[in-house]
């Protein structure tokens, strides 16, 4: 049966896009928007917005926008050719970092909102609920693909658990905040660690790779 046709349907997305919109310039101003802060920007009631985003984490999750963010870096990794495991895995990284640092704000709210969802399940003695998807793992072990043959299990979690530390928001807030790096100084950083990690343990590969052995000679024909 088909749903009734709600009139009002198109009133109620541009008041969720003016409160989202409203969060998202608050955002970029330095400030971490509640949904009455959202409200008051978007000149809306308190009672409205919380239809919309019952929780602050409801809000954040919403105008961080991680996934568009990030769109660039999943059409990379599909369409990755050749074997060279480390040129693959630089070329992501750097684009990610690259993605990271130019949505800054967004980043660092994202982080926020994972640090309050485990802080809120902790108090509860809950697990945080998976808001993260993954991609990072997923998107490295792609580029990583070619080497994987050549590598022990433990290998290669190890590989790709420590090229995940040179990426992402995390890696950002200890280049920015701890190191005290400009932006461009602080990539570079990133792309030395990465690249001295990449080969470390892509050297594994290389030497687990079977050796070719040199073919016997042939004894030369007798002299007839």
């Amino acid at each position: 049966m088909a749903r009734p046709h709600d009139p009002r349907a198109n009133q109620k997305q541009r008041t969720r896009a003016a409160i989202v919109e409203a969060a998202i310039h608050l955002m970029r101003g330095g400030a971490a928007p509640s949904v009455a802060d959202a409200a008051k920007a978007a000149k809306v009631s308190r009672a409205t917005a919380y239809r919309y985003f019952p929780t602050p984490e409801s809000l954040h999750l919403e105008i961080v926008g991680v996934t568009p963010a990030f769109r660039p870096a999943e059409e990379l990794v599909e369409s990755l050719e050749g074997d060279d495991s480390e040129a693959r895995a630089l070329s992501l990284l750097d684009l990610m970092n690259s993605l990271t640092f130019r949505n800054e704000a967004q980043m660092r709210m994202a982080l926020k909102v994972y640090l309050d969802l485990w802080f809120a399940g902790h108090g509860k003695g809950e697990d945080a609920p998976p808001v993260r998807e993954g991609r990072r793992m997923r998107w490295f072990e792609r580029a990583l693909s070619p080497a994987r043959g050549c590598l022990t299990k433990a290998q290669w979690q190890r590989l790709n658990a420590a090229i995940a530390l040179t990426t992402g928001v995390e890696a950002m807030v200890v280049m920015k905040d701890v190191c005290r790096l400009s932006d461009k100084d602080a990539q570079a950083v990133l792309h030395w660690a990465a690249e001295a990690l990449l080969r470390a343990g892509l050297g594994d590969a290389a030497r687990a790779a079977p050796r070719r052995t040199p073919k016997p000679r042939r004894a030369a024909a007798s002299a007839r």
